[in-house]
């Protein structure tokens, strides 16, 4: 029932950013739009950012099913973007009204749980310290979502193919050469820095 509820209350959220501007957006506007209470809203969410988290991972999730392999990440990177389109007037208002920063948030959790997966795979026969796995998925975060922040910014005119196809040559084998200069189980002078 929990999920419903908080389904419902995320599905009134993205109408009424249909209509107006996010800050002017108030719990009772939601709660009176799915046709429950306020003390039903303060159960499940803190407040109105805490739902448009919540709404934001569970787009996420519903684009991103399993493409975050080292022979999936593109097709995961281009399922985000066309999550973003298919959301345009939500993400674009948020945008607009919130603040960049909490599309930049959201942008940063779900590209770096893609790079992570992938990160770990390549170094499944490495001996790679944690944190070094962990810097080299943000660095490759970083580029991913300030690409598509600029996307974002610009109107979403350029083709989400685009944009991944030329991602993709750009790194092409780097991220498994970035994982092979932070190797522990080599000698130091074997090592390519």
């Amino acid at each position: 029932m929990s999920k419903i509820t908080k389904n419902a209350l995320s599905a009134s959220l993205k109408k009424l950013l249909l209509q107006k501007p996010f800050d002017k957006i108030t719990v009772t506007d939601i709660t009176e739009d799915c046709g429950l209470n306020r003390m039903t809203f303060y159960y499940h969410f803190q407040d109105i950012y805490d739902l448009l988290e919540w709404t934001c991972q569970e787009e996420a999730r519903k684009y991103l099913k399993k493409k975050n392999t080292y022979d999936t990440w593109q097709e995961g990177y281009l399922n985000i973007f066309y999550g973003v389109l298919d959301n345009k007037e939500f993400v674009l208002n948020v945008y607009h009204s919130v603040r960049r920063e909490n599309i930049e948030q959201y942008l940063n959790r779900v590209v770096n749980d893609l790079l992570l997966e992938v990160v770990e795979e390549r170094a499944a026969n490495m001996t790679v310290r944690e944190k070094d796995k962990i810097f080299i998925a943000e660095f490759y975060q970083y580029s991913f979502v300030g690409t598509m922040l600029e996307w974002i910014a610009t109107g979403m005119k350029e083709k989400p193919e685009y944009i991944v196809e030329r991602t993709s040559t750009l790194i092409r084998g780097s991220i498994t050469k970035a994982l092979e200069a932070f190797r522990t189980d080599r000698s130091p002078s074997n090592k390519a820095f």
